[in-house]
């Protein structure tokens, strides 16, 4: 189980990626059915190095952490962004 910093729900690893997820797919209008781990963000997904602005400004808004932004525009599939994000959350 992770805690969110500055949240005091407990969310499980699935439901962190649960959110990461929806919060991608809704921003950049993608399917939510059809996202994956393995899934690259540009190649697969259809993003380019602007939209990396947006992904970072939506990850903080969903999990209320700040982003490193050089190491965020080193990611380069959804698991990464899964990884990245677990590893801002404090462990609880």
């Amino acid at each position: 189980m992770i805690e969110a910093t500055g949240s005091p729900a407990i969310m499980s690893d699935a439901e962190i990626i649960s959110r990461i997820n929806a919060a991608i797919a809704e921003e950049f209008e993608l399917d939510l059915a059809a996202m994956t781990p393995e899934q690259r963000l540009i190649e697969d997904l259809g993003l380019d190095s602007l939209d990396s602005v947006d992904l970072i400004a939506t990850l903080e808004r969903t999990f209320k952490v700040k982003c490193p932004e050089a190491r965020a525009r080193e990611l380069r599939t959804l698991g990464e962004i899964h990884l990245f994000v677990d590893s801002l959350l404090v462990k609880s």
